[in-house]
């Protein structure tokens, strides 16, 4: 099957963002490619197991091994899990700083044609049952981790969170990694339309805004969720059938883009705890992807988090309420080598490693 690479991402709206998504996106951490001790395990990463099957069901986990990261817990949903010793409300951030680079880790291979809509998985009801208390996986600060999304998935990554591709990754890969005790998170965009995805026929037009930099696709008008609902529902229904722990869903933070809808916060709020629930009623996971500014609303929705480049814009702190909740934050840089914000990113918990713009499997983790 053809594979996603990552180009880089245009201009964004403020000029300010537009010089320090140039900078960034002009070295991918390409000069770390033959440093010795990063992970070599991008060179030939072996292919995924047959073409991806949306809607197939995933093969139960295999039972825990030793590296079988993390530990359910039964918060109600919206409650935060807080371990023992753990202070009891999570700090504030202060002002917010300049808004950093939203990450866009995927863009399109191999256009779909606009012919018939072919929804992944079964469409998901609004009345879905929540899962029963305690089914949920709930990352916990400092598991390591991989995320690729450029290539087929190279499973001999000896680390306990995978985070790849829901629609280009069959169950029978994600059965694999659980054999190996591995936790998976099932990679989606939930904020953005994609030209090249098998379902891209069923969000009409109207749903469609301004490109959001990456080729192929547009921003969604988050305002109309009873459109978005079902079509979000029928993504997770897939993750879920494939047996992924957890779903990852990107750019979740169009209000203060050049969206081309009047979008404010208050909307992306309801669109983001929208998800959260459609992920818990499945018994899915769900990690909110950058949106710094609403940490602090959005942290007894979401079970961990996941960032691009907060140390390049100089933000990690604001992310230290996950930590101080007991949930994990996994962080990628590209620019910056390990050097540079391992030590920072290790003393405040985070699950940090350099990767390349293409997000395939090469890695240097802290």
């Amino acid at each position: 099957m053809t594979r996603r690479t990552r180009p880089l991402a245009a201009a964004l709206a403020l000029a300010t963002a537009v010089a320090l998504l140039a900078t960034s996106c002009s070295s991918s951490g390409s000069e770390d490619e033959d440093d010795p001790s990063a992970d070599a395990t991008g060179a030939q990463p072996p292919a995924a197991t047959a073409a991806p099957v949306p809607g197939t069901p995933g093969t139960p986990d295999a039972p825990s091994s030793p590296a079988d990261p993390g530990t359910p817990t039964t918060p109600a949903p919206g409650t935060p899990s807080v371990p023992p010793g753990t202070p009891g409300t999570p700090s504030v951030p202060g002002t917010p700083s300049a808004p950093g680079t939203p990450g866009r880790p995927t863009t399109p291979g191999t256009p779909t044609g606009p012919g018939t809509p072919a929804v992944p998985g079964t469409p998901g009801t609004p009345g879905t049952p929540a899962a029963p208390a305690g089914a949920r996986w709930q990352p916990t600060p400092g598991l390591a981790w991989q995320w690729q999304l450029g290539g087929g998935v190279d499973q001999s990554v000896d680390v306990p969170v995978y985070d790849i591709d829901g629609f280009e990754t069959d169950a029978s890969v994600v059965a694999a990694l659980h054999a190996k005790g591995r936790k998976v998170i099932c990679y989606i965009n939930a904020g953005s339309w994609e030209d090249f995805r098998p379902d891209a026929a069923a969000f009409a037009q109207a749903l469609q805004g301004t490109s959001n930099g990456w080729k192929g696709e547009k921003w969604f008008d988050i305002r109309k969720l009873d459109q978005l609902k079902p079509l979000m529902a029928a993504r997770f229904d897939m993750c879920r059938q494939k047996g992924f722990d957890a779903v990852e869903p990107d750019t979740i933070e169009a209000y203060n883009q050049n969206s081309g809808f009047p979008l404010t916060a208050d909307d992306q709020l309801r669109y983001n705890r929208m998800l959260a629930t459609l992920a818990h009623e499945r018994g899915l996971a769900i990690g909110l992807k950058n949106d710094l500014d609403q940490v602090p609303a959005l942290l007894g929705d979401f079970d961990f988090a996941v960032n691009e480049e907060c140390a390049q814009f100089d933000e990690c702190g604001r992310l230290s309420p996950f930590i101080q909740a007991g949930k994990a934050v996994f962080h990628v840089e590209y620019k910056l080598g390990t050097d540079r914000f391992c030590a920072k990113t290790k003393a405040l918990g985070f699950s940090s490693m350099q990767k390349k713009l293409e997000l395939d499997a090469w890695r240097k983790p802290c």
